[in-house]
């Protein structure tokens, strides 16, 4: 070892050591703006709803082409003749009406599952043992299609809105429940410590330390709920028919579909898909505006 070492001495001796390059300073003004402005594509491209509009125009793109392409109206209207249909049954007030019955049920129900849910996630977190009740009752209980208990709801309560709500809140209590749980229990001790150092007990630690530190899971089980919901009106109208006094849009899509009227099926399946993106769009992403990115809790 010590006769290589030696043998790489030589060498580097031989060789000579490198030079050091110096540079000489350069004064700050003289460099310039290192900046470089982006190109209008780029800044286009910032703009996230700008994006989904995009994706938005290829899809309406693809359906007129592909039902221009297949040109089988009675099976897949093309988006002109959806649009004509859903705008006609504007005009004439029938997928108003139908709007308006399924949204007075939907935000009815909606708002019972989230009463009925932020007393019982509060009584939970409060005990280990309503912490494991409430564990296991969503473990049994979300995995359960709302649509199997509607013939349970037919016995029970009848054909009516109370039927309605009654699967609505099945629907949307164990997936905001294990949200909202979730979330408290990802909430961090020193975040604990500091509410109880307040003097923080019982509802006032919940709203004050829990709720605000867990608020991500508990929007994201609201978005969740609010997707449920949807799914399981429309689905129950179509089965239930009309609720109390208005049909709503799944019986305006059931009836349509009997009558072998496609456009406005489709027309009724399109106002559900506006309905879904002014809610998402809009109010959820509102509420995320004013709340979890003011908190920093969220980067974009």
């Amino acid at each position: 070892m010590a006769d290589v070492a030696t043998q790489l001495r030589k060498q580097f001796v031989e060789v000579g050591a490198r030079p050091d390059i110096e540079r000489p300073r350069v004064a700050a003004e003289t460099i310039g703006d290192v900046s470089q402005d982006l190109s209008i594509w780029e800044k286009l491209g910032e703009k996230t709803w700008l994006r989904r509009l995009v994706v938005i125009v290829v899809l309406a793109i693809i359906w007129e082409l592909y039902a221009r392409y297949a040109s089988n109206e009675l099976m897949f209207p093309s988006l002109s003749d959806t649009v004509a249909a859903w705008w006609d049954g504007m005009r004439s007030g029938v997928l108003i009406r139908a709007v308006y019955g399924t949204m007075q049920v939907l935000l009815l129900g909606y708002a019972v599952a989230i009463g009925i849910s932020a007393l019982i996630t509060t009584l939970a977190i409060s005990t280990r043992v309503g912490t494991d009740v409430l564990a296991t009752m969503t473990a049994m209980f979300n995995p359960l299609p709302a649509i199997a208990i509607l013939p349970l709801a037919l016995l029970w309560f009848g054909l009516g809105i109370t039927s309605l709500i009654f699967v609505i809140v099945h629907s949307v209590l164990w997936a905001v429940s294990l949200n909202t749980l979730t979330g408290f229990l990802s909430v961090s001790q020193t975040q604990r410590m500091v509410g109880r150092n307040y003097g923080l007990r019982g509802v006032n630690f919940v709203l004050r330390i829990l709720v605000p530190a867990a608020f991500p899971s508990i929007l994201s089980g609201l978005k969740i709920g609010w997707a449920f919901a949807w799914r399981t009106l429309i689905a129950a109208e179509l089965v239930f028919g009309v609720s109390g006094s208005s049909a709503g849009l799944g019986w305006f899509i059931f009836q349509n579909r009997n009558a072998l009227e496609t456009a406005n099926v489709f027309a009724g399946l399109l106002t559900v898909i506006i309905i879904g993106l002014i809610v998402e769009g809009i109010v959820f992403r509102s509420i995320e505006a004013i709340t979890v990115r003011r908190w920093g809790m969220q980067s974009s």
